[in-house]
């Protein structure tokens, strides 16, 4: 077994690969659940040897100690995790099902051990005797906080409940996601009367043709992966098929059967709820913002209010001139529904800017959007991109890229995984298979490996990857992560890059979404990926033009999807209801098309029931309150400007979770954020002069 254990088992020994990346050519699906059994028992044996350290309660031998533990553990399970997400199977998703709730078990035991919560409270209570560092300091209350905020504080009947719960809601987490993920990949649209393509772009024809293909079937096959369903939805000029693309996207996970996340949601909702009272919480979104920026349900509640006051009269006014346009085509009783609105939508766009998407695409060859992203950041930071062959990679489809600083030192590997496939869930997303640290003995600074997934237009035989305009700017938010992750330079892991409040997690992403529509950086990279013409400057001035439209509808839609988060989080007593039916009662004044009672948002609302989001979603439209303020300087000093890109480096990007949120914005901006220069950016309201 040893022989097995560590002769073939790649987890156990250190990686032999550039930079000591994961060595995913050589991990097989059986090695995960030896090397987490055996990371369970090390990370045990690391905890005991803090609790028997005959020596009082000190900084270094507990909560630094406490912080190193798990080093093996960590490693596998990340992998593991970010394996389900981004190439998972049917035989990996069984695995996930016997190892969530060992983990979770693992967890418990941990935060419950009364011992080792003693020896965490005995420096805590000491702490301002201590002389520690700010960074010190901030560990000391997340290890105490996460203690007490997991249960270290119960006692009985009661920790034996939380165990059961959190146990409950990992495997519920995971039957949501997987549900998900099944119902998307099962369903398949198969076309084979060439009128029914009407109105789709050659692009998307030879997709879905190429689709079909695949699978050995004649015809073109539509799917609910994003780079099939939202062009099917602009373009398609047939509105029984594009009504019947919408109600197969929009009651995923309703119907009977397997698949059905109807009462998964509301056991997620109730377990979660039951955890935080438990804790001695009112609900769950008290428990939640404890540890945000919003700090309060009513912080929340305030900034949505606003946003409506300022955006649904024009939200509403958005879908009038929508509807009045489909009413000349369709007649004066027509009534724009869910399915027409992308479609109709288009239409106005085009022509109050004669500007669509495909008219963009041609600028867009992924490989050169790869090179102007990569290119903003060198021209910000200085930094370098350089792709290696040599690091292994976990698909064909992705390639990875050894990052270096302004100085010549290496940054950082970065991961990019762009196209979607069977054992993908939808969305986009940045994690990371390695978090940075620095070693408080030798100074060593351990660079970080982080990872892009995303789900864009796929190449076909006939084309290269050609990007949406809005898929450039999914590139540019993820990236922004990146970032986040790359230019981490904090002492310890669990402070590290993106381990920050949630409602600042957004920040870094957000801000560079801005650069999408500056003519500047278009011109660095937007090129004809036949005949190399740079995008015209008249197309750029669209593009700007168009950068505010429908913008409150979009608004109020994020609203929406806060309101339905909050709704489910802030209840007090447990749901039993209609799910439909509460969802529609909960978002209803964010609403501004008409009603589909069939339709369901929850469960398939992978964000809050299997994400990291719950009594969080809010954090996008806080966060863009941010970065709107932030990117304000930038458009002052000049966006390219390395003085002001450099104080952002420093003081957000760099500090992780070190210190308060709020206390870095300040440093770098200089005030507070208001909502102003959001409402000045989508012009809802007018500078004056």
């Amino acid at each position: 077994m040893n022989n097995i254990l560590h002769g073939q088992n790649p987890f156990f020994s250190s990686y032999q690969t550039p930079h000591a990346t994961v060595p995913f050519d050589k991990i097989r699906t059986e090695d995960y659940e030896p090397a987490i059994l055996e990371g369970i028992k090390r990370q045990d044996a690391e905890i005991d040897a803090i609790i028997q350290d005959p020596a009082e309660a000190t900084f270094a031998n507990t909560i630094e100690a406490y912080e190193a533990s798990g080093e093996l553990l960590d490693r596998v399970a990340t992998v593991f995790g970010n394996m389900l997400s981004a190439e998972t199977n049917d035989e990996m998703q069984q695995l996930a099902q016997k190892i969530m709730p060992m983990l979770s078990e693992h967890s418990n035991n941990i935060t419950l051990n009364d011992r080792l919560f003693a020896r965490v409270k005995a420096v805590y209570d000491k702490r301002e005797t201590l002389g520690l560092t700010t960074e010190q300091a901030r560990l000391l209350d997340d290890a105490y906080e996460g203690f007490v905020r997991h249960g270290a504080n119960l006692e009985g009947a009661d920790r034996e409940r939380y165990r059961q719960l959190t146990t409950e809601l990992s495997k519920l987490s995971l039957d949501f996601s997987e549900n998900n993920l099944k119902e998307t990949n099962r369903y398949q649209m198969l076309l084979t009367d060439e009128a029914d393509l009407a109105g789709l772009p050659d692009i998307i024809v030879d997709a879905a043709a190429e689709t079909a293909r695949e699978e050995g079937k004649e015809g073109w096959a539509i799917t609910l992966h994003a780079p099939s369903y939202v062009p099917f939805m602009t373009y398609a000029d047939n509105r029984e098929l594009r009504h019947k693309l919408y109600m197969a996207y929009n009651t995923k996970c309703t119907h009977e059967g397997e698949f059905n996340n109807l009462d998964i949601v509301k056991q997620i909702a109730n377990t979660r709820m039951a955890i935080a009272q438990l804790l001695g919480y009112k609900n769950f979104a008290e428990y939640a913002l404890h540890k945000r920026m919003a700090q309060r349900s009513e912080a929340v509640y305030q900034l949505f209010d606003q946003l409506l006051e300022a955006y649904a009269p024009a939200a509403r006014k958005e879908y009038a001139e929508v509807e009045a346009l489909a009413r000349r085509e369709q007649g004066a009783d027509f009534v724009l529904m869910p399915w027409d609105w992308s479609y109709y939508s288009n239409k106005l766009k085009n022509e109050k800017f004669n500007l669509n998407e495909e008219m963009l695409r041609p600028y867009f060859e992924l490989g050169q959007v790869k090179k102007g992203v990569f290119g903003l950041a060198e021209r910000l930071y200085g930094i370098t991109f350089r792709k290696n062959p040599d690091i292994p990679v976990y698909h064909k489809d992705v390639e990875a890229y050894e990052v270096f600083d302004k100085d010549g030192s290496f940054l950082a590997v970065l991961y990019t995984d762009f196209h979607p496939r069977a054992g993908k869930r939808a969305g986009a997303w940045m994690t990371s298979f390695k978090e940075q640290w620095i070693d408080p003995t030798t100074g060593e600074n351990s660079r970080p490996h982080v990872s892009l997934v995303m789900n864009f237009t796929k190449p076909t035989q006939e084309k290269p990857a050609l990007l949406t305009f809005n898929e450039v700017q999914t590139f540019l938010h993820e990236f922004g992560h990146s970032l986040h992750g790359m230019f981490a330079n904090s002492t310890y892991q669990s402070l590290s890059g993106t381990n920050v409040y949630w409602d600042f997690v957004e920040l870094p992403s957000q801000i560079m979404e801005n650069f999408a529509i500056e003519k500047e950086f278009l011109n660095t990279f937007a090129r004809h990926y036949q005949t190399g013409e740079p995008i015209p400057d008249e197309l750029i001035q669209r593009i700007v033009d168009a950068s505010n439209f429908n913008v409150a509808y979009a608004c109020l839609r994020q609203v929406s999807f806060g309101l339905l988060d909050m709704a489910w989080y802030t209840r007090q007593t447990p749901f039993s209801g209609d799910v439909k039916q509460y969802e529609q009662e909960a978002w209803s004044r964010a609403q501004v098309l008409p009603v589909v009672k069939e339709a369901c948002m929850s469960t398939q609302f992978s964000h809050i029931f299997s994400g990291g989001y719950a009594a969080g979603y809010y954090s996008y439209k806080w966060a863009e309150v941010l970065d709107a303020d932030a990117f304000s300087l930038f458009k002052q000093k000049g966006i390219f400007n390395r003085e002001v890109a450099q104080s952002f480096r420093d003081n957000i990007l760099s500090r992780g979770g070190t210190e308060h949120p709020m206390t870095l914005y300040k440093r770098f901006r200089g005030q507070e954020p208001t909502i102003d220069a959001l409402l000045f950016r989508n012009g809802i309201k007018q500078r004056t002069l």
